[in-house]
């Protein structure tokens, strides 16, 4: 206000000293300069108002900016007026703002609605260990509303060895509700600026059972099928002999005899040899680890092909860490199956190996017919050709995984026959290990024979 006086003032002190020196009526010169000093006082309230307003204006609309409310709205806002030109941005700036919000709580209200139908349990920790989130499956599984157990610690809850250790993983856990084996997830988000940990819980129990349940009755319709087919003749044989000799007649010829006794004993030897085949899958020893020469491996096992079908591609110097006595194991499987399937067409097989930033690859191409079912290619005990154990590619995953790395067998694209491919990880000497492997005994083979197994 004082500035906007002192813009006056000039004007009023020269209007002053000129009726000062006008010759005239006094009256008349003091009702002119009480006038002049109120239209001076006057405009001075006006160019205030003018002014001030808008900038009261201005101040409320980003207090209210600042307080969140986005609602407010400025009149006058005209882009090719300076100040108005201020109020358009905050209009814009504002209506960017409640959309902005709008989104953010449309956002949440999902996140929650997913969090509550999602049938696993999410838990959130500071970084005090001190629960700050939970959903309904968490409430559930601790039988407590989150208002009583949010600000719990981890180990009041039985969470911490879920807030430890790798993931994921599977862990036993028991909470008030139940336990059972859970799949643990962690990640790590922040929020007001600090650390915190979500935790995911899934319940696989039930799934893990129902997994075990189908295990069981696969390998029950297998020790069926295979057991009948030795036990029904054995059954038939004998009770037509006991028969022959019940009635009391004259003894059943002797070649007669010799030849059920044979096929009984056969029948037999063929039930013992499933059995042990069985043992062997089933009782597979951890792997003994020692340093393995990829290249080395490979042409030890390739010659043990006489039907010399087999190409050697040269590949990359790679060391392996490995049990090189089931590596052997595992790659005279697949190249006997092979190398049996290539000679059904004539073909041959390549192997050939590389390594990368995942590791180790080995691949067995054969030029075969191919695999017909490949739904069933690793089910243990299935085979399609006479005399085969069916063991053999089951065996060879087995040892794959259990060296953390994996087996698969499909149909080559564009071409005929079969690739297998081996992956192994390249990892480091374990710290017991200094001294490359001993000489290794002759390695141990399936009789299984066949494109399958």
């Amino acid at each position: 206000m004082v500035v906007v006086l002192a813009g006056g003032a000039p004007a009023l002190a020269i209007a002053l000293v000129a009726l000062a020196r006008w010759r005239a009526d006094d009256v008349l010169r003091e009702v002119l300069a009480l006038a002049a000093g109120a239209t001076w006082f006057g405009c001075a309230l006006a160019a205030r108002g003018h002014f001030v307003k808008p900038v009261q204006t201005l101040s409320n609309l980003l207090g209210a900016l600042r307080e969140g409310d986005t609602s407010l709205r400025a009149r006058d806002a005209d882009p090719d007026d300076s100040l108005g030109l201020a109020f358009w941005e905050i209009n814009a700036l504002a209506a960017q703002i409640q959309a902005r919000r709008f989104e953010a709580h449309e956002a949440v209200s999902l996140l929650r609605q997913v969090m509550e139908s999602i049938d696993v349990a999410l838990f959130a920790f500071d970084g005090d260990l001190r629960l700050r989130l939970v959903n309904r499956g968490a409430e559930d599984l601790l039988r407590m509303p989150a208002e009583r157990a949010l600000g719990r610690g981890a180990e009041s809850l039985g969470m911490s060895e879920a807030l430890a250790g790798e993931t994921p993983r599977l862990v036993e856990l028991r909470f008030a509700a139940r336990a059972g084996r859970w799949e643990v997830r962690r990640g790590a988000f922040r929020q007001d600026g600090r650390p915190h940990q979500l935790v995911v819980l899934s319940d696989l129990s039930r799934a893990l059972r129902e997994e075990e349940r189908q295990a069981w009755m696969r390998l029950i319709r297998v020790l069926s099928h295979e057991i009948n087919n030795s036990l029904a003749p054995i059954q038939s044989i004998a009770t037509g002999l006991h028969d022959a000799l019940a009635r009391g007649g004259p003894s059943p010829p002797l070649g007669d005899v010799r030849e059920g006794l044979g096929i009984v004993a056969t029948r037999s030897q063929s039930l013992a040899r499933f059995m042990q085949a069985y043992a062997q899958l089933a009782r597979l020893p951890a792997p003994t680890v020692a340093r393995v020469e990829a290249a080395d491996w490979v042409r030890r096992v390739v010659a043990l092909e006489t039907r010399r079908v087999v190409e050697v591609s040269t590949g990359p110097d790679v060391e392996l860490w490995a049990d090189g006595d089931q590596l052997d194991q595992l790659l005279i499987n697949l190249v006997r199956n092979a190398a049996e399937a290539a000679l059904e067409t004539g073909g041959g097989v390549t192997l050939a190996w590389s390594r990368d930033d995942r590791g180790f690859e080995l691949r067995i191409e054969d030029d075969g017919p191919g695999v017909a079912d490949s739904g069933h290619l690793f089910v243990p005990f299935f085979t399609t050709k006479p005399g085969g154990s069916g063991i053999g590619l089951a065996l060879s995953r087995q040892i794959a995984e259990a060296h953390g790395g994996s087996l698969t067998l499909e149909n080559r694209e564009g071409a005929r026959g079969c690739v297998a491919r081996l992956r192994l990880p390249l990892g480091v000497a374990p710290p017991h290990v200094g001294a490359p492997a001993a000489p290794r005994s002759r390695p141990f083979a399936t009789r299984g024979r066949g494109r399958v197994k």
